[in-house]
């Protein structure tokens, strides 16, 4: 499809906003709550992280952004061996905070010989047996709504790909089918709509996500304070959003993403995952400039190079090094 002005802001958003949230909830992580409205980009956390500064959400993200920016494809082994191997090398150099679940996979696939992606999905798979579904690949999923901007179907099969490396269960790949699907509906069409990718489950599964949904645009959004796992994530993320909706813009990012963080316990999973729909919905133009500005982090990337990687993503672009992400991106400025 021809990438309009306006689809390019909105797939510029997709990473910009994730890290917005991320940054913004990453003082408050597994810590006491605080009020709707008290967040700030003070740093801290579990890096410790710099003010501003990402933590292992978006660094995740980046991994999938470093390989789809280079025009690889999500839905073939080459791409999916590329998105592994980033993960792996992340954990061992790049890692300032890493779930369990995520840990416990990549440790395992680091010690196997052969194709690191498979070695991740058997780990993965033995993982979901045990009924392990953490949020692990919900909050790196933005971004996989950019690589088939066209296709529904592609996009929800790379979802599920990209999820089941670490996080196999159905819960897991489900919610990432519907966020990345969400993603993809904001930048084309201009909506938000977590019910757009009912449609792209196992009919058997479907109904009860529909009820998910339900739960989360009825209920108080504190009601999901429990978000490790991804199902209250995806909850906590879409009925921070879906309760502020009223508001329009950089009002409705930072409002939802004070709702989010004020939600308590993985306070900056819940608030990337709940940046990155938006961002996808109101574009770089449409970010609160003051907190656009601050972000920062792992690999030594600023905020043009998250815009700059997202639209790369979506055009499935040039080839970039990750080695050199910030120089091979240039300096465009961030778009107001």
């Amino acid at each position: 499809m021809e990438l309009s002005t306006t689809h390019k802001d909105r797939a510029g958003g997709v990473l910009l906003g994730q890290a917005i949230g991320d940054a913004l909830g990453v003082p408050y992580e597994f810590a006491p709550r605080i009020f709707r409205g008290d967040a700030r980009m003070i740093g801290g956390g579990l890096g410790p992280y710099e003010p501003g500064e990402w933590s292992d959400d978006t660094q995740m993200a980046l991994c999938v952004a470093l390989t789809t920016a280079r025009g690889l494809n999500l839905n073939t082994d080459e791409g999916l061996e590329m998105v592994a191997q980033r993960f792996i090398d992340w954990q061992q150099s790049g890692a300032t905070d890493i779930g369990n679940q995520t840990r416990q996979v990549l440790t395992q696939a680091r010690r196997t010989s052969g194709r690191r992606h498979d070695a991740m999905l058997r780990a993965s798979e033995a993982l979901s047996a045990a009924g392990k579904a953490g949020n692990g690949a919900l909050m790196r999923t933005g971004v996989v709504g950019l690589v088939a901007l066209h296709s529904p179907d592609e996009t929800a099969r790379a979802a599920a790909r990209i999820a089941s490396l670490t996080h196999a269960a159905d819960d897991c790949t489900d919610s990432c089918v519907l966020w990345s699907e969400a993603v993809r509906v904001a930048v084309v069409d201009g909506r938000l709509d977590v019910r757009a990718g009912l449609a792209l489950l196992p009919a058997e599964r479907r109904e009860r996500w529909a009820g998910l949904i339900d739960e989360a645009e009825s209920l108080d959004p504190t009601t999901f304070h429990k978000n490790g796992w991804t199902v209250t994530a995806f909850q906590a993320a879409w009925s921070s959003i879906h309760a502020t909706r009223h508001l329009d813009r950089a009002d409705h990012i930072e409002v939802a993403l004070q709702l989010a963080i004020s939600i308590g316990h993985d306070t900056d999973t819940v608030a990337a995952i709940a940046g990155a729909l938006l961002g996808a919905r109101y574009g770089v133009s449409g970010m609160p400039w003051d907190l656009a500005r601050r972000v920062h982090g792992w690999p030594g990337l600023l905020p043009r190079d998250l815009v700059r990687l997202a639209l790369r993503t979506a055009d499935q672009g040039a080839a970039l090094d990750s080695t050199g992400a910030a120089s091979a991106l240039g300096a465009t400025p961030l778009m107001r």
